[in-house]
């Protein structure tokens, strides 16, 4: 597996150099393009790694699928449905106009970023910080990692530039679908945003989503309806607007973000992660895109 992983980041490696960084925040613009790294983690607890795997970013949109399993933790899947729908918008994910009239619930889903927002909302606690530190614990339990933390930086870079997410969570508001402080529900997205991971951190929670909460020791994290829940959520819409293509081509659930990181499933098998911040036009890591694609060809790991 090992050799089969550098083989295929070698011929992953001019991708890197095809797609560009996230500019929009400075903090993103300032990566080197050239990283590459991929982890695998099997269900019996073996990771393999080849290149940047432990190279560390942040996690960006691969924190919504996490953050819709806390929230289904915390109040249900009822009530989640009541506030986020599940359906792909066909557009791209910080997009204001998801909806010709009145903007609903049903308008959104999970994975793009007003659904995010509105996730934000249904973590327990009894103020933002809680919440987050609640998420940021769950992300270090799902990956084995106390290590894992906030990016200061990143999420002071996000907060002084994030105009777009700003204007969405006060239209959010605008239609009645926020309670509460819009600020404050910002500052905790943009701290979600901004955690620090690694490829093999994303192999590791992709893989426990793969065995549907259950560790390779057997201990389970969440209850395996929300594991399918959110997986079928990642098969539709984990990948932007590109999400048809990547299932066509790769064939699994996935998750990325314009950090560079992408997040892989594959059912009862493995999780994958990915690390390359070069990005395609919809926001997507190119070359990891490809080193999945070539993963997946090699491996059968097509669910179709």
């Amino acid at each position: 597996m090992e050799e089969l992983l550098q083989q295929i980041l070698q011929e992953c490696r001019p991708y890197t150099g095809q797609g560009a960084l996230a500019s929009y925040i400075p903090e993103l613009a300032r990566q080197d393009p050239d990283r590459l790294g991929i982890a695998v983690f099997h269900k019996d607890g073996n990771m393999v790694e080849a290149g940047d795997s432990r190279r560390c970013f942040t996690i960006q949109s691969v924190m919504k699928p996490l953050l819709l399993l806390l929230a289904l933790q915390d109040n249900g899947r009822e009530t989640v449905r009541a506030h986020v729908g599940v359906e792909a918008t066909g557009k791209p994910f910080d997009a204001i106009n998801v909806a010709d009239n009145a903007l609903l619930a049903k308008h959104l889903n999970p994975m793009v970023n007003a659904g995010a927002i509105l996730m934000c909302q249904l973590v327990g606690g009894e103020t933002y910080d809680q919440r987050f530190a609640r998420l940021l614990g769950f992300i270090r339990r799902l990956a084995a990692n106390e290590k894992i933390d906030l990016d200061e930086e990143v999420y002071h870079s996000e907060k002084a530039t994030g105009s777009k997410n700003r204007a969405l969570a006060y239209l959010l508001k605008a239609h009645g679908l926020i309670r509460g402080d819009v600020e404050e529900l910002l500052d905790c997205y943009f701290r979600a945003c901004s955690i620090r991971v690694s490829a093999a951190d994303l192999a590791r929670i992709g893989c426990v989503l793969a065995c549907h909460g259950q560790q390779p020791d057997g201990q389970r994290l969440f209850p395996a309806a929300y594991g399918r829940f959110v997986n079928a959520n990642l098969m539709t819409c984990g990948m932007y607007d590109g999400s048809g293509d990547f299932a066509i081509r790769v064939g699994v659930p996935a998750k990325s973000g314009v950090g560079g990181g992408i997040m892989a499933v594959v059912p009862g098998r493995m999780g994958v992660g990915l690390f390359s911040p070069a990005l395609d036009e919809k926001g997507n890591s190119l070359a990891g895109i490809r080193a999945l694609e070539l993963l997946s060809a090699r491996l059968d790991l097509s669910v179709f």
